[in-house]
């Protein structure tokens, strides 16, 4: 690992959001301290579970949320705190252990070489025919090129973290094509690194729990890509 690597880990962080993660999260947060030498921070989205407990118990900074915001709430929170300590750049992974933390070197490198403002572990292979047919109707409306839509295991600079940590940003309920498009319209440089990403560790997306959540998020997600797409023309 290089040296400048190691002398900049004292700034920046990974920030997990979670919602009842009792079961994985305290295997994620070892798993990340094991293999790098990066602060941790779990933001409990106002989990009814044990998650807080074990994410503490595992070597994790908590900061539990006092009412449920969703994952990109959660990952805002983790952001600005970030910002408020003056780092240099934050990694935002999923505490569903899809996320290996192996990457997490890589994916700095470029932020702190200051050659990209934000790099994407990018999968492009993973999922299922459905998500590539989401993926396909997400570029034809949006106009992005990103060849991973949906990927929440990020590194951001300054720059990005004061961007996405804006009342603008706020107004976005998801992590995917509207921060994308938000970043896109800023001139951030956006870097995507080749990850692999395994199948959840323990069942079901939280998010996504049910079809009719599924069907809410392609309908908002694809009137945005639209919205967007017509008022850069």
């Amino acid at each position: 690992m290089e040296t400048q690597s190691l002398a900049a880990y004292g700034r920046c962080t990974v920030i997990i959001p979670a919602f009842n993660e009792a079961d994985i999260v305290g295997e994620v947060v070892k798993s990340i301290l094991r293999t790098e030498n990066i602060a941790v921070w779990v933001i409990d989205d106002h989990s009814t579970d044990k998650t807080a407990d074990i994410a503490r118990l595992a070597g994790a900074r908590v900061i539990c949320l006092p009412e449920q915001l969703g994952a990109w709430g959660a990952v805002q929170t983790g952001m600005r705190e970030a910002l408020r300590l003056k780092l240099n750049c934050v990694v935002t992974m999923d505490a569903d252990g899809q996320h290996d933390p192996r990457y997490i070197n890589d994916m700095i490198k470029p932020i702190l070489n200051d050659s990209a403002d934000v790099v994407i572990g990018s999968c492009p292979e993973r999922g299922s025919s459905l998500r590539k047919l989401a993926w396909f109707l997400m570029r034809l409306t949006s106009g992005l090129k990103n060849r991973d839509l949906t990927s929440g295991y990020r590194a951001l600079n300054l720059n990005a973290v004061q961007l996405l940590s804006s009342p603008s940003a706020s107004q976005l309920e998801f992590q995917d094509v509207g921060v994308l498009l938000m970043m896109e319209q800023a001139g951030l440089r956006v870097l995507e690194q080749d990850v692999t990403m395994p199948d959840r560790a323990n069942g079901k997306s939280k998010i996504f729990r049910s079809w009719a959540v599924v069907a809410y998020y392609m309908a908002q997600t694809l009137l945005l890509g639209v919205v967007k797409r017509r008022l850069r023309r």
